[in-house]
C-alpha cells in the first residue's frame, strides 16, 4: 500500500503526545474502553506487563512537518496522518454530519477523557472526548508479540477498526452493549465485528480518497493476519493454554478475518450488520 506523494496532508487530526507523561492511578471506565482493557489483560495474562520496551523517548518526530505524501519518505510517522486523513475522508463523505475524531498519539500514559490510560491497554476510541489513543509500539507488539505480518495495511486496520468505533459512536450502536460484554454472541463481541467490517469497508474505498495510490493482495492479507492475531480464542490459546469462547470481548480470528472480508468485498457499511441473527462462525 502506497500513500500518493502529492496527497496533501492535514497534521491537525493527529494530536503527538509522545514522550509526555502524566495522569493519575488508571481508571478503567465503561464502554469501549473498558472492553479493550478486558481484552489488553489477556493479553497479559503470563506474559511482561510492560508494552513500552523500557524507558520512554521524546518523540523525535515532527507531526507538523507531514504535509504531503512525499514526506512519508522523510519520515515514516507521516503515514498515521495519512492514514487518519483518508479514513475519515471515506467517512465523512458516507456519513451525514460526520464529526471528526482526534488521534492521539502517546508513551506511557496519558489522560483521556475515560480515565486515565496506559500502553498497555493498547489502541481504544473513548467515546467521552471522542478520540483514537494508540501508543505506534503496539504496532511492533503486533508482529513481534502476536504474530502479525508488519505490512502498511496491518497498521492501518487498527486505526480503521478504532474509527468504526466512533461511527458507531455517532450511529449509537454503542449503546447496545450495555452490560452483555462477554460470550461467543455478546453485544461486545458483535461491535467488536462490525468494526472490523467497517475497517474491510473503508480498505476498499481507500484509492478513492485520493491518500492512498493502491491496496495489493498482499495488503489485504497483511490485514487479515492482524485480524486473526488479536482473536479471542488465539490470544487465549497463546496465553492461557485454552479457549474459553464464554469470556470472549472481540471474537475468534476466523469471525474478525471473516467480518473485515465482508466489508472489504462490498465496499458497502450496509453489509456490516453484525447485530442481527447468529453470528456466522467461519472456521479457521
Amino acid at each position: 500500500m502506497r500513500i500518493r506523494r502529492r496527497a496533501r496532508l492535514d497534521p491537525s487530526q493527529i494530536s503527538d503526545r509522545r514522550g509526555m507523561s502524566g495522569g493519575a492511578p488508571i481508571a478503567v471506565g465503561g464502554g469501549v474502553l473498558g472492553l479493550i482493557v478486558a481484552i489488553v489483560l489477556l493479553f497479559l495474562n503470563g506474559g511482561s506487563s510492560d508494552l513500552s520496551g523500557g524507558p520512554q523517548q521524546q518523540s523525535s518526530s515532527d507531526l507538523s512537518a507531514c504535509r504531503t505524501g512525499a514526506d512519508v519518505q522523510q519520515d515514516p510517522d507521516c503515514r498515521v496522518v495519512a492514514y487518519v486523513n483518508s479514513i475519515q475522508a471515506y467517512w465523512s463523505h458516507e456519513v451525514p454530519n460526520y464529526t471528526e475524531a482526534k488521534t492521539v498519539l502517546f508513551t506511557g500514559r496519558t489522560s483521556t477523557g475515560c480515565g486515565t490510560a496506559t500502553t498497555q491497554v493498547g489502541p481504544f476510541y473513548c467515546p467521552t472526548d471522542k478520540h483514537v489513543y494508540i501508543d505506534l509500539g503496539f504496532f511492533r507488539e503486533l508482529t513481534q508479540r502476536f504474530g502479525a505480518n508488519a505490512g502498511p495495511l496491518a497498521q492501518a486496520y487498527v486505526l480503521a477498526h478504532e474509527y468504526g468505533h466512533h461511527i458507531q459512536d455517532l450511529d449509537g450502536t454503542i449503546d447496545r452493549v450495555g452490560g452483555n460484554s462477554q460470550g461467543p454472541e455478546s453485544a461486545s463481541v458483535r461491535l467488536e465485528l462490525q468494526a472490523d467490517c467497517y475497517a474491510g469497508v473503508w480498505a476498499a474505498n481507500a484509492v478513492k480518497t485520493g491518500f492512498i495510490a493502491n491496496i495489493t493482495d498482499q495488503d489485504i492479507a497483511d490485514a487479515l493476519s492482524a485480524a486473526a492475531a488479536v482473536g479471542d480464542d488465539r490470544l487465549q490459546q497463546e496465553f492461557q493454554g485454552h479457549v474459553n469462547p464464554e469470556t470472549w470481548t472481540h471474537g475468534s480470528s476466523a469471525e474478525r478475518q471473516h467480518w473485515f472480508t465482508t466489508g472489504y468485498r462490498s465496499g458497502q457499511p450496509s453489509s456490516c450488520d453484525t447485530f442481527s441473527g447468529t453470528i456466522e462462525r467461519p472456521t479457521s
